[in-house]
């Protein structure tokens, strides 16, 4: 059985964008309800810390760091057209960065097998001088470079499976083989980008794995893809830590993902990710939360990632059938990789 960490904290919640606002702190506390409902074995709860100045620095510039803090003068504020802050914003946002970094070292150290950072404001569409799409920092940009910065880490892999395409780490580490980030998304979704074509530049060129998908596509469709494109990247990269932007907005019902999805489907993925670390000598694993917008199908996703993990599902099918999108997907996804020969022989 794996030793599973969370990273919780009620702080979370002080983020308020408004009571109409997506990104709005009940998505979080259906997650916990339903954990403190039905506790897991094999879970460890971990408090987060806020963040260093100095971890931030390493990817956001400082003026855009001071922007943050000084909303906390304000009762209430915009970081972007659609990222709204309250005075307590920018702690959580500190805490978000601090939950992934105290993940990471518990994995590292050996005291967990994987983490699950539960925490929001969410981090993927955050780019260093700016916020966008409810992220304020790069919650698993940061924790990636403090992973190469502290821990010399030389393969870093982000698989980002929420459904809109991640712009902030995919543009974070465009130019670098240290991180290779892997993402499925929908393209016709904000951030819109994250074309087949976008592969990474100079010595990043075929690190970037931009797979966009379409919203016709069922489980299977999308486990077919992660079979035929993740397992490829696992076992070629042999990453020395796996990432995984953990979204959930691919459920079908989500108000803003508009996909098929169903929550066994994110247990499934989970087995098969598994499935590939052990093929890769089971490095260490470290989620965190990105969207998902309709709370308690969220924390129904969320169940059923934390129960493969803990080993509460066994025996889950991963095996599936694929459709001929799914087909054509996976063949042009290998078609633009195949020659950096760096996951496509």
């Amino acid at each position: 059985m794996m030793k599973v960490g969370i990273i919780r904290d009620s702080r979370y919640l002080d983020h308020k964008p408004g009571n109409t606002h997506p990104e709005h702190p009940r998505r979080l506390k259906a997650i916990y309800d339903a954990l403190d409902r039905s506790p897991h074995q094999g879970l460890v709860t971990l408090a987060p810390e806020p963040t260093t100045l100095e971890a931030l620095e390493m990817v956001h510039t400082t003026s855009y760091i001071d922007k943050v803090l000084k909303t906390a003068d304000q009762s209430f504020t915009n970081l972007a057209p659609d990222t709204p802050a309250s005075a307590m914003t920018y702690l959580a946002a500190w805490l978000a960065v601090g939950g992934c970094i105290k993940g990471l070292d518990e994995i590292i150290s050996g005291k967990c097998d994987a983490c699950f950072a539960l925490v929001r404001p969410p981090g993927h569409h955050a780019r260093i001088d700016g916020a966008g799409g409810f992220c304020i920092f790069n919650n698993l940009g940061v924790a990636a470079e403090y992973a190469i910065r502290h821990y010399h880490m030389e393969r870093i892999l982000i698989i980002d499976w929420d459904i809109h395409h991640g712009n902030g780490i995919n543009d974070l580490f465009h130019e670098q083989e240290k991180v290779l980030y892997f993402s499925t998304h929908d393209i016709l979704l904000y951030p819109y980008t994250g074309n087949f074509e976008d592969v990474g530049k100079n010595a990043g060129e075929g690190y970037t794995v931009n797979v966009p998908i379409s919203r016709e596509m069922e489980n299977d469709d999308f486990l077919y893809v992660y079979e035929r494109v993740m397992i490829p990247v696992i076992v070629r990269y042999r990453p020395q830590i796996i990432m995984v932007a953990a979204g959930f907005d691919g459920h079908r019902e989500d108000p803003l993902g508009k996909c098929r999805f169903t929550e066994e489907m994110y247990s499934r993925l989970t087995a098969l990710l598994l499935k590939g670390r052990e093929m890769a000598g089971n490095p260490p694993l470290l989620l965190a939360l990105e969207g998902g917008y309709q709370p308690s199908a969220l924390a129904r996703c969320v169940e059923e990632v934390l129960q493969c993990l803990t080993g509460e599902i066994t025996g889950r099918e991963i095996s599936h059938s694929e459709s001929a999108i799914a087909r054509e997907i996976v063949q042009k996804a290998r078609d633009t990789h195949k020659k950096f020969g760096v996951w496509v022989e």
